[in-house]
């Protein structure tokens, strides 16, 4: 279960769930066992220098190596770019889990997981 986040100046007009969609595509692309990607977007108004950072937290696997992290920031990083118009000061981190972490699903009774928002 990636997670993504964008932090970027409020003077940039982009459409973050394009982004997202675009980022949830190519991760699964390559590696289908990732799953749904949740994402999230903090526009900041205040600010010194037109930027934006995106950080992409994956769990540690024995094929995330350091290949397939190269490969999938370059990847990332064109396809983020393809929906940027303005001139600004781009960063992308790519991030694995600790040992410690834990992700997993809290499920209340009655609630329809399958009908969570995906958007």
């Amino acid at each position: 279960m990636p997670h993504v986040e964008i932090k970027y100046s409020d003077n940039l007009t982009i459409n973050t769930q394009d982004i997202f969609d675009d980022i949830e595509g190519i991760i699964n692309q390559k590696d289908a066992s990732a799953g749904v990607c949740k994402s999230r977007a903090y526009p900041c108004s205040e600010y010194k220098h037109t930027h934006m950072l995106i950080t992409l937290s994956l769990l540690t696997k024995p094929h995330r190596d350091e290949q397939f992290t190269l490969e999938l920031s370059a990847e990332l990083e064109l396809a983020i770019k393809r929906h940027l118009k303005q001139s600004l000061y781009f960063s992308l981190n790519i991030e694995y889990s600790s040992a410690y972490y834990t992700t997993n699903v809290h499920q209340v009774d009655g609630d329809d997981i399958s009908k969570l928002r995906l958007d």
